[in-house]
Formats: C-alpha cells, structure tokens, sequence
C-alpha cells in the first residue's frame, strides 16, 4: 500500500511539475457564458432522427458536410481529404481527393462543386474532377480554417475561415482561448475578388443566404449564437445577432430557399463547460493535457429549423447517439434532409415531406 501511494505522489508531483514548467498553446480569455435555454417546447427531445436513413454507413469516415448533384448522387468530404459521390445504388466511389479537408460543399449554377477546404481555401471542383483553387487568403490575412459557404444567385460566394489562429485539428484551442478569430467572406468568380465583410467572430462556422438574399447569417458556434449580416436594404452593410444562446454549438447551417434554415448542433451545451470559460487558468492549464483528459462532447444528435425572424420552429433529436451523433451538417433537398457528422462513419436522409 505504501509504494502505490508512493507512485501516485510521484505522479502527482510529475503532473504538478509538467503543469508548471510546460507554456500554454493557448491565451484564454473569461467569459460568462449565459445560462443554457430548457430542452421543453419546441425543444422537447424525440426520436425523429431515429428514423433516417443511413447511406455509406462503414464505409465514410466523417463526412461532415454533403451536396446533392442533379442526378439525385451524394457527394461527402471525409476526413481523409477525399471527397467520395453515393449513387442511388449504395455504391460508394471516390470523387476527388483534395490533399486536405474538405468541410462545407454546395453546387453552383454550372455544376461545379465548390467547397471550403480547411487547409486548401474555397475549391472549385468541376463536374470531370478538376480542381481549381479560387483564393487562399483576404486582406494580406492567409485562411487557416476555410469551413462553410453558400452561393448566390448571381454566383457570389458567401463563406467563412473560422479561425485565423487554429488550424482543424485544433478546432478545441480555439473554443478554450475563447477570442474571436473568425471571419466572414464573399468571393465573386467575375473579378475574382475576396472581401472581408465580418471579422472578429467567435469562430465563424456555418454560412446561409435567406430566401430573398437581403441578408446572410453566419454561426458563431463558440458564443451559441448566429449573427446577421445586411446585403441590401436600408441595413445592407451592417450586422446584428439574429439569435442567441442556442441549446447547442451551432455548426453549419443552411437555407431552404423558403424562408427555413437548417443548423446543426454536434451537442448540446454542459454546464461543465459553461464553468470552464469562467476560469482563464483552468483552461490553460487544460491546453497542456492530451485530449484523452479533456471533457467529453455528449453523444447525441441534434439539429433545429429557424424561421426568419430567428425563431426555433422545430428540432429533431437522437437522445442515444446510436443511430446519428455528432450531427455538423444538415442539408434540405427536396423532400430530404442529409445529415453529416464529424466524427460518425454514416450520413443519414430523412424525409420531411
């Protein structure tokens, strides 16, 4: 008994030790996160995503977001860097490999598929496999985490770089550091023009244009929120929040194109984390542990609809984080919703209509 307790003091101090004399990867900030909104009401947790369909379940390896093409294929970045197309009979087959990591995806009017990569920049892929990189960097300021987008009617791309501090892997450093290093951006293919239109985000995530594209929201998943960014009208240039203190971290988000937006929530909120930002310490202390001690994300999936005026109108629920966990995309088509996850080995389609 008195050499264990003998080898956990030695531990200990080896941990106090390394604590001490290890620098922070991280410069953290306090804040007082707002108290999570009850899961009642519209909230109510149910079984819906219980009941979707899972496509390439085992053989994707976190297709985190998806596109549909013309012909009914769904297309998925994954983790490797490929990009893999699901034909309407299960198959599974490699569309192109990107060499980094392929996040947001939308097709544009042409058929090319243009996709915010994580490493590469905003990518236009076209319909044969060629890949073709639109622009890597905004304001002399190099992407470090391009992450979402969506496309105009007039070809305009709308997207974010979540962070220019943190590159994916380290997507937690940048929730603990707890400043805002996000972004963002339009791309125009005619002049080929990047333009900063927000900075200074809480980690800017999802990107959607509303039905009339009079404005475009973006997620803050770090801050629970999404801000609104005016296009036109008597606002068009200005910025205000469209909704906060979401039951969740909100990830991407997309329109469908009637007046509904669609958001993923990879978890709900935890009291334990909500404590954490409180303590600038803490959380320095924490970047210097490997990842096995840092707290766990709930294995539960989740994802909510808001109407225009920035109203949840509905929520769909797996309470086991069985069937779909994780959940960072969901994407209407049709009378469908796709459903990507970061760290899941499926993509789930559920009929809404």
């Amino acid at each position: 008994m008195k050499k264990l307790l003998g080898l956990l003091l030695a531990l200990v101090a080896a941990v106090a030790i390394y604590l001490a004399v290890t620098p922070s990867p991280i410069d953290p900030l306090a804040w007082d996160a707002p108290q999570a909104p009850l899961m009642t009401g519209v909230l109510e947790p149910n079984d819906t995503l219980m009941k979707a369909e899972l496509l390439g379940r085992g053989q994707v390896h976190g297709p985190e977001d998806t596109a549909v093409d013309s012909q009914g294929r769904v297309y998925a970045g994954l983790h490797d860097g490929r990009i893999v197309r699901i034909g309407s009979d299960g198959k599974v087959e490699t569309f192109v490999d990107t060499q980094g990591r392929p996040l947001g995806m939308d097709f544009a009017a042409d058929g090319a598929l243009i996709v915010a990569d994580a490493y590469r920049g905003l990518l236009r892929i076209a319909p044969q496999g060629k890949i073709e990189v639109l622009t890597t960097e905004a304001e002399g300021v190099p992407f470090k985490f391009t992450d979402d987008l969506d496309i105009a009617r007039d070809g305009t791309i709308y997207f974010s770089d979540a962070s220019s501090r943190f590159e994916q892997p380290d997507y937690l450093l940048d929730l603990l550091e707890a400043r805002p290093h996000g972004r963002l951006l339009s791309y125009d293919p005619a002049t080929k023009q990047t333009k900063v239109l927000l900075k200074d985000l809480y980690f800017a995530n999802g990107v959607a244009l509303s039905a009339a594209e009079d404005f475009v929201l973006v997620n803050e998943t770090y801050r629970y929120r999404i801000t609104r960014y005016w296009l036109s009208g008597e606002k068009a240039g200005t910025h205000d929040v469209f909704i906060d203190n979401l039951p969740g971290l909100p990830d991407n988000l997309q329109g469908d194109g009637n007046g509904t937006f669609w958001v993923a929530l990879p978890t709900p909120r935890k009291a334990d984390a909500d404590l954490l930002h409180r303590s600038p310490w803490a959380k320095a202390q924490l970047a210097k542990l490997p990842r096995a001690f840092w707290p766990k994300a709930e294995r539960y999936g989740f994802a909510i609809a808001l109407n225009e005026q920035g109203q949840i109108t509905q929520s769909l629920h797996d309470s086991s984080g069985e069937h779909l966990r994780m959940i960072t995309s969901v994407k209407p088509v049709g009378d469908y919703l796709y459903f990507g996850t970061l760290d899941n080995d499926r993509i789930g389609k559920l009929k809404i209509r």
